[in-house]
């Protein structure tokens, strides 16, 4: 079936981001520690490059993104998932080549540039969602949703744990990481394969507009498209996108350094450790809606398990202490795949991708510009206080809870009216 094609997908591609990931963390560090005549110049080489890379990602995937998601909400739904894979494929092999031919490390700002320019996982995962959304009854779509973010963290996990020992692996004639980010070029070649020959989701447009025509007859809630809602739902999820991303970028300089000071492999086992919350938050999702928690109670479990988790983690100064702070954000994972499940029943079938496109470029423009501020005061703290950003993103998280309270209440006040069919 196609939703066993897009797990299957979903799967590949995230183990090979896992590969490359670690691949970069450690090739960035080394460059970094070569050109480096302390550790806190070197944090800082390190955090530019990052900031550097991470904004040219943002900033060029908008315009594509968004004239991508339009051609899949047209009826085109492989679209948005096959020319992000392209991006992907050709953008990691650019990593690949730089390892092998020994390039300077800014010819890497070329990678975000290529993966931009097709869209980025901005229109990937829209792409994904929307198929799932259209897949799904309204009723089972937060469960549906939360499962294929599911097989998303047990890839990430998996190709995270082994991406450590692989980086490592080397002969006379072959460099470090070479073998690594040669699995990850192979992995994303035979994603893009699949996607082009074997995936079929021709049928679902039908489905779509079978719902929407389903959904124009007779009277419906108002509360069913309640654009109040959709702006509420996009403030909370902007807000805790920048608590999340803020924390998580500066998280992957944090453990370089002392004390924590991780070589590869642990590299690999802390980015393990941040797959595993896709699994506990699935359970989470599964044991709270057995439970009949609404969606927006959910969001708030999430939301508050991320917060206790990275205020902890400003305090972390040993490994066990870092791993301990990870395990308080178990549910960290609910908020932003409830978020989209909520968003998807204010607007129509045909606006899905659109939607969740927004919604993700939403975020990167956030970003655009809390991502050189954090950067800015992680830096400014590294002598002092240099855990100071986590405790910044546990506010952001608090703050987000403001809005999608406001929706439960919204919600629960119109809980009363349900959907009246025509004939």
């Amino acid at each position: 079936s196609c939703s066993e094609h897009i797990v299957l997908i979903v799967f590949c591609a995230q183990v090979a981001s896992s590969f490359f990931d670690t691949a970069l963390q450690m090739v960035v560090k080394e460059r970094c520690a070569t050109n480096s005549t302390d550790p806190d110049s070197e944090q800082k080489s390190i955090t530019n490059f990052y900031m550097t890379f991470n904004m040219i990602n943002k900033f060029i995937t908008i315009v594509p993104a968004l004239i991508l998601a339009k051609v899949g909400d047209k009826g085109y739904r492989k679209v948005p998932i096959i020319v992000p894979l392209v991006g992907y494929f050709v953008s990691r092999a650019l990593l690949l080549l730089d390892i092998v031919l020994e390039w300077p490390l800014k010819v890497l700002f070329a990678v975000p540039v290529i993966h931009g320019l097709c869209g980025g996982f901005s229109l990937y995962w829209a792409g994904v969602m929307a198929l799932v959304s259209l897949r799904t009854s309204e009723e089972k779509r937060s469960l549906h949703i939360m499962r294929t973010e599911l097989v998303f963290g047990i890839a990430g996990f998996i190709g995270s744990l082994a991406s450590g020992h692989l980086f490592n692996l080397y002969t006379v004639d072959l460099k470090h990481g070479v073998l690594l980010s040669g699995l990850s070029v192979l992995l994303y070649f035979l994603c893009l394969v699949y996607a082009v020959f074997i995936l079929r989701v021709g049928h679902l447009t039908a489905l779509g507009d079978e719902l929407e025509r389903r959904e124009s007859v007779g009277i419906i809630n108002q509360d069913a498209r309640d654009t109040i809602n959709i702006v509420l739902l996009f403030v909370g999820g902007i807000l805790y996108d920048i608590a999340v991303a803020g924390g998580v970028e500066m998280l992957a300089a944090y453990v370089l350094k002392d004390p924590l000071n991780w070589g590869a492999t642990m590299v690999g086992y802390g980015n393990a450790v941040g797959s595993i919350l896709f699994i506990t938050s699935f359970i989470g999702v599964k044991v709270f809606t057995r439970c009949s928690l609404r969606d927006e109670s959910m969001i708030m479990i999430g939301m508050v398990s991320f917060a206790s988790g990275i205020y902890f983690m400003a305090y972390v100064t040993t490994t066990p202490m870092y791993f301990l702070a990870r395990s308080l954000t178990l549910f960290a994972l609910i908020p932003m795949p409830t978020v989209r499940s909520l968003l998807s029943k204010q607007v129509k079938g045909t606006s899905y991708g659109f939607t969740f496109v927004m919604l993700q470029l939403s975020f990167k423009v956030a970003s655009l510009v809390t991502t050189p501020i954090y950067t800015k005061i992680y830096q400014s703290t590294l002598d002092t206080f240099p855990g100071f950003v986590f405790i910044l993103s546990s506010t952001f998280t608090v703050l987000s809870m403001i809005p999608i309270s406001v929706v439960g209440c919204r919600s629960a006040r119109h809980s009363g009216y349900e959907r009246i069919q025509g004939n």
